[in-house]
């Protein structure tokens, strides 16, 4: 990672240099920053702590926190977060389709690597080999994307007697799906500011991926404390685990099935004097 961090820098400084230049002389909002990471980490940690008292505590002070933030910083002069920019239909829809998108789609690979290994007693070689499909699918068809929305349908109906085949055929969906969503939404996000806010617009890409993907896996954790407890998991656990995945992809189908409205929602870009907004 590391001489590829040193070209990514290299290359920042070289080719972004006007990146900035719209925004000199603004200061660093320090406090928006620590407001940030505070309910971002009781969030996140509470989210992984439910359905427990403490977890639900702090996911709520995580909720007053984050309203506080948002308060903070539409009264700063430099923000850290530019909150104005949700005003735009397309930016604000197309940022809330992300969070669904990724949100209903991170938890697949984990959840199919459990039942892979304790359901059709694969080794994790082998189970791997076959989660692949959908990072390798996403990858061939993210490039030529259009608008698709993601599928979990065939997955909501895996059994201890489900072939493998149809495990991957459901993956190579969802990686179809993924990789014609994610791609178009991006560009849509950043084609609907200005160019000075570019910087702010992929943080926010990555703020949404970041908080859907733990969002995902604590909506799985939460549904396994439902359904099967802190215990481990064996052959007695075995249904409880099935049920807690059908459970899970059901829930992220629904999800999906909303996100289709929301990314039709957001309407298509025009063009400005200043360019795509």
């Amino acid at each position: 990672m590391i001489p590829l961090g040193v070209t990514i820098l290299v290359i920042t400084w070289w080719k972004l240099d006007n990146e900035w230049a719209a925004s000199r002389g603004e200061r660093f909002d320090l406090k928006g920053s620590l407001l940030y990471s505070i309910f971002l980490v009781m969030l996140m940690y509470g989210f992984s702590r439910l359905p427990s008292p403490g977890g639900i505590a702090l996911v709520g002070l995580g909720v007053v926190g984050f309203v506080g933030f948002v308060m903070f910083e539409l009264r700063a002069q430099s923000p850290l977060l530019n909150i104005r920019l949700f005003r735009n239909r397309t930016f604000a829809f197309s940022s809330l389709a992300a969070l669904i998108n990724y949100s209903a789609n991170f938890t697949v690979g984990f959840l199919l690597s459990l039942y892979l290994q304790y359901i059709k007693g694969l080794d994790p070689k082998s189970a791997g080999l076959i989660l692949v499909a959908q990072p390798v699918v996403m990858a061939l068809f993210a490039p030529i994307a259009g608008r698709l929305s993601d599928f979990l349908f065939i997955l909501t109906r895996v059994t201890a007697e489900t072939v493998i085949p149809m495990v991957s055929c459901g993956l190579i969906v969802l990686g179809m799906g993924f990789g014609f969503f994610s791609s178009p939404n991006t560009s849509a996000i950043m084609g609907s500011v200005e160019k000075r806010f570019y910087g702010v617009a992929s943080a926010i890409v990555s703020t949404m991926r970041l908080l859907g993907q733990m969002l995902s896996m604590g909506l799985a954790l939460m549904v396994f404390a439902l359904f099967i407890g802190n215990v481990p998991i064996t052959p007695v656990e075995y249904p409880a685990l099935l049920k807690s995945i059908h459970t899970v992809f059901l829930i992220c189908t629904v999800l999906c099935f909303f996100g289709i409205f929301v990314s039709l929602a957001r309407g298509g870009r025009t063009e400005t004097s200043q360019g795509p907004r």
